[in-house]
């Protein structure tokens, strides 16, 4: 009985360690003609590049510019850089960081940089655009499935992600974009093409959670079938919400572009 007993606990402590055991992505750094990315990247256990695997993009909120290719993993320890969670849902993820000078989306602060305005026809800011030849090159390599590549991003990373969802509408088989917000007008390209998950608390006082309905809105009128969850009583960081849910992860790769 007490060697049993023993065991139990062995056993659980081992399951314990190796779910809280965190992964370290490797420090890359993107050039182009148009400038310098910093990113991570995240290789899935085992890697081999005769094997086909995933490929996914995150984008950070603007609290997680810089300069030092680490802040940007802030918030994802218990999704992307958990051990079983990584052991479950293999893929090669990318986390960009951008400057403290720039910021994913091209929209224009008013009242207090409360209300947000995101114009139909703006052109990508520079740190998007870099996002977006990085994405361009990696989406060539071999060992990467073209018909799996993945979106997520919080804040002004979801804005940053419905503006590639724009222009880039054939290249995600799906995203989950939190807190942000876009162009309803936007959304006449990727509504059919990919399936999306807009997640918000009710009481964001930071991104209104109008901005996420009226894109909720505009999906549908265009022909999409949007997943949308209003956390009732939650303020900016409903990431936290949606990274408790174990259909974040589940539903972001339960999808294969056609």
């Amino acid at each position: 009985m007490l060697n049993n007993r023993l065991l139990f606990i062995v056993l659980t402590l081992f399951i314990f360690s190796c779910n809280e055991v965190e992964i370290t992505p490797n420090y890359e750094k993107f050039s182009s003609d148009i400038g310098e990315l910093n990113y991570r990247i995240l290789y899935p256990k085992n890697f081999d590049e005769s094997k086909n695997y995933p490929l996914t993009l995150f984008l950070h909120g603007i609290g997680e510019r810089g300069d030092d290719n680490e802040l940007q993993l802030k918030y994802i320890d218990k999704v992307f850089l958990n051990a079983q969670k990584y052991n479950d849902f293999p893929s090669v993820v990318i986390f960009p960081q951008s400057p403290l000078s720039d910021n994913w989306s091209s929209r224009i602060l008013t009242d207090n940089e409360i209300r947000q305005v995101f114009l139909k026809d703006a052109t990508p800011t520079n740190s998007l655009q870099l996002v977006i030849q990085l994405m361009d090159s990696l989406s060539k390599k071999k060992y990467i499935n073209n018909k799996r590549i993945y979106l997520s991003g919080l804040s002004n990373g979801a804005m940053g992600s419905f503006e590639l969802l724009k222009n880039k509408p054939n290249m995600f088989a799906s995203a989950v974009l939190i807190c942000g917000g876009g162009n309803p007008k936007w959304t006449k390209e990727f509504a059919k093409t990919t399936p999306v998950w807009l997640a918000h608390g009710s009481n964001d006082d930071v991104v209104l959670p109008e901005l996420s309905i009226n894109m909720v809105k505009a999906i549908i009128d265009h022909g999409g079938s949007p997943k949308f969850t209003l956390y009732e009583n939650v303020n900016h960081g409903s990431w936290y919400n949606v990274f408790e849910d174990p259909e974040y992860l589940e539903w972001l790769f339960s999808h294969t572009k056609n």
